[in-house]
């Protein structure tokens, strides 16, 4: 358990590790993708669409082109290669072509001198728009228009499924999904849309380099996805298109898709001159994918002794106008829609589909959220059926090492499921404050005038899981450099190049932390994240990061270690330089019908925690505080035991923030509340003490039995603070966020 911040020590593996933008963060120092400037540089601005669908009858550009400070209006006859671009299908046009699909689609864009001549030349942009009606239901969307009639999704290995607008569909049928138990609970559970609301909205420089070719400096999260996707669009070969990484402002899976990429080289390549695109609030709102909304259908069967019999559940994901990364989220969701517990049989339907509403993609937790809400509200109801502790019920059904997860696979690596319930359940929880008090502790704070009366005190408890990694036969990888030379002292030193995105996750201190513990050195220096000198590293996503940087670079320094002892010494201008590239084990896809494995395994390992929560809900008001989190988390072996408690810090905040604030509103497809002013972010008046217990368990075969950590805390805090507010009001509350009105019963 994490008490007091132990001493810090020089950066080895296990060790307490101070991050180096640490301090430049807190002072206002760290420099940003928004901080970039360049000699001679222009502003790139956006004009987007005001319709979630409509056609595009004309584009005047006449009156943007002749305003003062005006170097390049673009609109997609300007793309000079392909024209769409896509995460993992190209079906998002680069600029709108014949239609718009979403409220904020790109359409045309501006050059100039100065950011407001650049916004005022967008304003005086004529578009000619038709509305069309927008798909908006995604219960209605299999029975409209398809958005795209030549279903770009289909026919790579999923179920085929010949209703309009699918994105994916996936159907798991495991044992007999038929069979009945003593009891059996069923409900309807809403997820509303999260934003990874980063604080660092996109932004970026583009660099033309006098020969043809592009530098784009930028806050991301996957270089060499970025350049294999902007190249195509640009005409240019991928060498041509250098990716670097900027200082990013968070993350959290909202900037795995392009942003300003394309457009900022557009702009640069027509005009000469550098460009510099900075998005605002609102703009950074429309401008990148969100989590997906859900609908989700759930029974649960059990005996009387508490033991699962049977898991059905249908999940319904709204996946946006474009795909992006929808058919490996409706995957995950339905992969992990049973939760970290034992079930013999099971039916699981996961269906996401197209839609007007605004692009979702990759959030923090990717599906695992969703479901994780639905099936641990089934527990909690589950256990009060059956009259049994909801803990010990948890503990009845925990998944082990040997156990069959419902898609056919084998738990064979570490599974501490019971071990992390246990831990959780252990931690002592506070004793309830007495009245009366300050009331900046009461629910609302000090806009509460109830002083305490009318506040109840809950406590509740969940689990979740998520997988590590990617899955599905995708071929991961990560490549690293490193480089051994003599130091201005004759001394060794090293440089190690890896594409590993940081993007506040502190993977560059992980990666000196491996460089140091293997060439057993302190003279370690990280080169510049680039495309342009390393291979690909993957993305800072999945929770994979930490894992796959920290084997490629073991690899590579264990190759430079092994030609250093064989070389015996280096002289002055010597040097060693190699590359390595790490991959984990082998997964395969699961069967498009059945949602079975078809090899050994889908996923490459799995990480769990429990949380539990206490909150006061003023229940006549409807006004919450959430008071205490205390959490048991699997994470294999802590590389830096204080980095692995700030990112399970991180993510509670985000799955509080999804249980009781944080949702993106919409009006026909148009998002009503694109400012932090209406959307609401938990601030440190609204998060609690966390009590963290660490439970290392190493997972066999990663790297010093390492296990990613940033998404099993909001895989479950959303579910945890929602339990213990229906423990508090008595209230099924079946909605997230949980509003005021759902409390008080409005």
């Amino acid at each position: 358990m994490t008490s007091a911040a132990p001493r810090l020590v020089s950066g080895r593996i296990g060790d307490v590790v101070a991050r180096a933008d640490g301090g430049p963060k807190v002072k206002g120092e760290f420099a940003y993708a928004s901080d970039l400037s360049a000699a001679g540089m222009l502003w790139g601005h956006t004009l987007r669409s005001p319709f979630a669908h409509a056609r595009i009858r004309s584009i005047d550009l006449t009156a943007a082109l002749t305003m003062p400070g005006i170097h390049a209006v673009l609109t997609h006859g300007d793309v000079p290669g392909q024209k769409c671009y896509g995460l993992e299908f190209a079906d998002q046009p680069v600029l709108a072509i014949d239609r718009v699909r979403y409220f904020g689609e790109a359409v045309a864009l501006v050059a100039a001198e100065h950011p407001e001549q650049a916004r005022r030349a967008a304003e005086r942009i004529v578009v000619d728009y038709e509305p069309l009606e927008p798909v908006v239901d995604a219960e209605r969307a299999v029975e409209q228009d398809p958005l795209h009639p030549d279903a770009p999704t289909m026919g790579h290995g999923y179920r085929r499924d010949p209703r309009p607008n699918v994105v994916r569909s996936i159907v798991i049928r495991h044992g007999d999904p038929n069979v009945e138990g003593d009891v059996a609970i069923s409900g309807v559970y809403d997820v509303g849309i999260q934003d990874q609301a980063f604080l660092g909205p996109e932004s970026g420089l583009a660099v033309p380099d006098g020969e043809g070719g592009i530098d784009v400096y930028v806050a991301t999260q996957w270089l060499h996805v970025d350049r294999d996707q902007v190249a195509p669009c640009l005409d240019l070969r991928p060498e041509q298109v250098r990716i670097h990484l900027a200082g990013v402002g968070g993350a959290f899976g909202g900037r795995e898709d392009l942003s300003i990429q394309i457009h900022g080289a557009m702009l640069a390549l027509h005009t000469g001159r550098p460009v510099k695109m900075v998005y605002s609030r609102e703009e950074s709102f429309v401008g990148h994918v969100h989590r997906h909304p859900a609908r989700i259908w759930a029974e649960h069967r059990a005996n009387r002794d508490g033991k699962l019999v049977c898991v059905r559940m249908r999940i319904l994901l709204d996946g946006g106008a474009y795909a992006s990364s929808s058919t490996a989220v409706t995957s995950n969701a339905a992969s992990f829609a049973c939760g970290p517990y034992a079930v013999e049989n099971a039916l699981i339907e996961s269906t996401c589909v197209y839609t007007n509403n605004p692009p979702c993609g990759a959030m923090r937790g990717f599906g695992a959220v969703q479901t994780c809400f639905a099936a641990e509200a089934q527990m909690d109801r589950l256990a009060a059926e059956l009259a049994l502790d909801p803990v010990e019920l948890r503990l009845r059904n925990a998944l082990a090492p040997g156990d069959v997860l419902p898609t056919g696979q084998r738990v064979t690596g570490s599974m501490p499921v019971a071990e992390v319930i246990r831990r959780c359940a252990a931690l002592p929880v506070p004793e309830p404050e007495a009245l009366p008090r300050d009331p900046i502790r009461l629910p609302g704070g000090a806009g509460n005038v109830t002083r305490g009366q009318g506040v109840s005190r809950g406590v509740g408890f969940a689990v979740g899981f998520k997988n590590i990694c990617y899955s599905e036969g995708f071929d991961d990888f990560t490549a690293a450099r490193v480089r051994l030379f003599l130091d201005a002292r004759g001394e060794l030193a090293a440089e190690v190049h890896c594409a590993a995105a940081e993007v506040g996750q502190g993977v560059t201190g992980v990666i000196a932390q491996v460089a140091r513990t293997e060439l057993e050195l302190d003279e370690v220096t990280l080169a510049p994240h680039t495309t342009a000198t390393v291979g690909s590293a993957g993305s800072a996503s999945a929770s994979r990061m930490t894992w796959m940087a920290a084997g490629a670079v073991q690899l590579a320094c264990r190759a430079a270690k092994a030609e250093l002892e064989r070389r015996g010494e280096l002289g002055a201008g010597d040097e060693i330089d190699l590359e390595r590239v790490y991959r984990h084990e082998r997964t395969t896809p699961l069967d498009p019908e059945t949602g079975q494995i078809t090899g050994e395994r889908a996923h490459v390992a799995f990480a769990c925690a429990a949380m539990r929560v206490v909150v006061e809900t003023d229940v006549e008001l409807g006004l919450t505080r959430v008071v205490w989190i205390g959490t048991a988390q699997d994470v294999g072996k802590a590389l830096n035991p204080q980095a692995v408690t700030g990112q399970i810090e991180g993510g509670t905040a985000q799955g509080l923030g999804l249980a009781l604030m944080e949702e993106i509103r919409t009006s026909d497809g148009l998002i009503t509340n694109a400012s932090f002013t209406d959307y609401l972010l938990p601030t440190a008046l609204d998060m609690p003490p966390v009590v963290s217990d660490l439970v290392e368990d190493p997972e066999p075969g990663a790297p010093y039995g390492l296990k990613g950590v940033g998404e099993p805390p909001t895989v479950v805090s959303t579910a945890a603070v929602v339990s213990a507010l229906r423990a508090a009001t008595g209230r099924a509350l079946t909605r997230v966020p949980v509003r005021p009105d759902d409390i008080v019963g409005l």
